[in-house]
């Protein structure tokens, strides 16, 4: 039987309203509608949905992957392009709100693997195996987000048929010779889920290599030093994690945890280097050759978790318990030839550093609701943090060899507290935390006595947000974050080289910021707008001071940074006609640094921007391009200012296989420029310069994923565990 254009539209409405039963093609089909019932077979019809892809909470922002259909095909890192207040260039930097500062969690838990690798690891990963992505704007007293201004937060996709066994393989392979492995496999056994990854990811001398050209000028002799740098860092870099729970039963489950990664490098480059006076005459000038055949880096942890919920519904009681563990060795030889007049008396330094990190962390949570709409958190935590460092330099001439050795520890004991409420209109969050951290360092050698600190920190969160209507809401936040001092800038032991004297400062104390943000989002059917206008401020920031003593450079460390940052930052998604896809995130933001001790000031506007279009093609072909960069001079501290850059990157990709389950992609990255190319400046200070750093940046790819195996389920996390977040200037990736 054929329908008329209008019967078959009110058939789909009715569909759509729930008053039709979905069956297949020619399947029989009844309707009832008060007194009149209609017998009919439909014809090929089709009705169509899509669950919203972003959703506002009074907290976070989250896109759902599992509801976007080019999850099947692409990585997370794909995915996280298209995530409100995300960027991604095409070098595989993110950004999160306009910055590189904050922290990755996985399941609601800060993971030391993903934050440190993640450039690795989340652009091998397939977005088939995430729930959901979020971006948590203001973190409440229990997460703090300390030393950070937001958290991602990347929850793994969970099923309710268990059984099976599945996997992913995933390979990339670039035309700079640098391979890409990730592999990861899940099974169940009984009530115990247990899953395994690993990676690999090859650094070539190819597509490591890097130059940079320095012009300095020394403001009080007026002499002018120019270099010039070429070198690469190829090596390995390993990760694999282990997870595993356990359901005791339905109100009780148990998870744990480990897992890390381990790098080598073999660094090395030369220098070259000439000193002129002011009229252009020459001084002196020297070459150099740097070789660190013996960088590596190891970095483990371990979790525990137990979660208890109780008969009311949505109570929740969890233990937890972290292991952090790193360890960074590192052997550098520096040679010194075509000696000409240098005012240094040695031809070789050889310097040696180890470091090791050891973090306990206990804590524990309890969620209670309270009525329908409110909830009360409460909680304490307890990190005991041990740094240690020894670092040596021996020179071949008359200068002294030089031994230092330092250990510094850090206890924090945190409590906190806080409401949430969810009505139909009005949400609200107010939370407060208190911390108090103990400090101490000694020196094993005797060279100085012990020294200790104690301080007591007030964290306060609030945030307030109004559903203007369906598809728009408007809310207003206020977060408080804590800078503690790591092993790197509080590490005395002075390193010293023909043009740079640096060390740390066993004294600097922690540091508060603030962040006041108006958010406003629309989610309409093909658009989605968000517009937040924020203002960040701290006092007595951690900070670098530099300064120099006739031609050398003198770095340290100290809290006297004064910090302004407003920013506005727009984000939109549309979807113009089926298969199209085009994602604008873009950061305008103003920047005022000052050290009000010297007088100095850095300020300065910038753009920073990511267009990325999709576009679904006939024969399953799926086309990507982006387009990224920064406009105007940023300053990224109180000397340096960031020049505009640019880059740009497309792919082709498509699906074969039952249920897309391969996937083959090629890439070209700046395929019209040989190098990518970054300047800057110093504009305060003793002395001026101007920086170019290359880097490559024309390069081929081609990626192959498949996904094996038909297990629904992935390991179970608690709802909540620990994240540390408040360390900077510690052990890092250093890469």
């Amino acid at each position: 039987m054929k329908y008329s254009k209008t019967l078959c539209l009110s058939l789909l409405l009715a569909a759509k309203a729930g008053l039709l039963m979905a069956q297949t093609p020619n399947d029989s089909t009844q309707v009832k509608s008060d007194s009149v019932t209609w017998n009919s077979e439909l014809d090929d019809v089709v009705v169509k949905a899509q669950r919203q892809l972003i959703k506002q909470d009074i907290d976070r922002i989250g896109y759902d992957v599992q509801a976007d259909e080019e999850s099947k095909t692409q990585t997370i890192m794909d995915m996280l392009r298209k995530v409100p207040m995300v960027t991604v260039d095409g070098q595989d930097n993110i950004m999160v709100k306009g910055n590189s500062k904050f922290r990755i969690y996985k399941n609601g838990h800060y993971d030391p693997n993903l934050s440190k690798n993640a450039k690795e690891v989340l652009k091998a990963m397939p977005a088939s195996m995430v729930k959901r992505i979020e971006v948590i704007t203001d973190p409440g007293a229990r997460e703090d987000a300390e030393g950070v201004d937001a958290i991602l937060n990347i929850v793994m996709a969970d099923g309710s048929k268990f059984g099976g066994l599945t996997g992913v393989l995933s390979a990339t392979y670039t035309t700079l010779n640098r391979p890409n492995l990730y592999t990861s496999l899940t099974g169940q056994i009984g009530q115990l889920l247990l899953s395994a990854d690993y990676g690999y990811n090859g650094m070539s001398s190819k597509v490591t290599v890097n130059g940079q050209t320095t012009e300095r000028t020394f403001l009080h002799t007026g002499n002018h030093l120019s270099s010039q740098s070429d070198g690469s860092n190829p090596g390995d870099l390993h990760y694999a994690n282990l997870n595993a729970s356990y359901d005791i039963d339905t109100l009780n489950l148990l998870s744990a945890s480990f897992g890390g990664y381990f790098y080598k490098l073999n660094v090395q480059g030369d220098n070259w280097s000439e000193m002129t006076d002011a009229d252009g005459q020459p001084l002196y000038s020297f070459s150099n050759h740097y070789w660190m055949p013996g960088y590596s880096h190891h970095s483990w942890n371990g979790r525990l978790d137990y979660e208890h919920r109780t008969r009311l519904k949505g109570e929740l009681l969890t233990l937890s318990y972290m292991l952090a563990l790193t360890r960074q060795h590192s052997d550098q030889e520096n040679t010194y030839n075509d000696l000409v007049n240098v005012p240094f008396p040695y031809t070789n330094c050889l310097m040696t550093e180890r470091e090791r990190f050891t973090e306990h962390t206990f804590q524990a949570d309890w969620l209670r609701p309270l009525g329908k709409d409110h909830q009360l958190e409460l909680g304490t935590k307890y990190i005991d943090r041990n740094n240690n460092s020894h670092n040596t330099q021996e020179f071949q001439g008359s200068l002294p060899a030089t031994d230092n050795r330092f250990d510094h520890t850090t206890r924090v004991l945190a409590a906190y507290a806080d409401y949430i409420y969810n009505g139909d209109k009005w949400s609200a969050r107010a939370g407060l935390r208190y911390e108090y951290s103990y400090m101490r360092g000694s020196y094993p050698d005797g060279s100085n006595a012990p020294f200790c600190h104690g301080f007591a920190d007030w964290v306060p969160q609030a945030s307030l947000k109004y559903q203007l209507c369906k598809s728009q809401s408007l809310k207003l936040n206020y977060t408080t974050s804590i800078n503690r001092p790591g092993i790197t800038y509080l590490n005395p032991a002075v390193v010293t080289t023909p043009t740079v004297v640096q060390h740390g400062n066993p004294l600097l104390v922690s540091s508060h910021s603030q962040t006041i943000a108006l958010i406003y989002m629309y989610i309409g059917r093909h658009l989605t707008l968000q517009l937040s206008p924020s203002y960040r401020f701290n006092n007595g920031g951690i900070a670098s001071v530099e300064s120099a003593q006739g031609d050398v450079r003198y770095l340290t460390y100290d809290n006297i940074e004064r910090y302004r940052r407003a920013s506005f930052d727009q984000y939109v998604q549309w979807k113009p006609f089926e298969g199209t896809n085009l994602v604008v995130n873009n950061t305008v933001c103003y920047e005022h640094y000052a050290n009000p001790n010297l007088h100095y000031r850095n300020v300065g506007w910038s753009d920073s921007y990511y267009v990325n279009l999709s576009q679904q093609l006939p024969w399953k072909l799926r086309l990507y391009l982006m387009v990224y960069g920064n406009i105007g001079h940023s300053p990224t501290d109180i000397y340096y200012k960031q020049h505009s850059y640019y880059g740009y990157y497309a792919s082709l990709q498509r699906s074969f296989l039952r249920d897309d389950r391969l996937t083959i992609r090629i890439g070209a990255d700046i395929p019209f420029n040989n190098h990518f190319m970054s300047k800057g400046e110093t504009v305060n200070g003793d002395y001026r310069d101007f920086q170019t750093v290359r880097n490559h940046g024309r390069q081929f790819s081609l990626s192959l994923t498949w996904r094996f195996g038909s297990l629904k389920a992935s390991v179970k996390k608690t709802e909540r565990s620990i994240e540390n977040d408040d360390v900077v200037g510690g052990i890092t990736k250093g890469q």
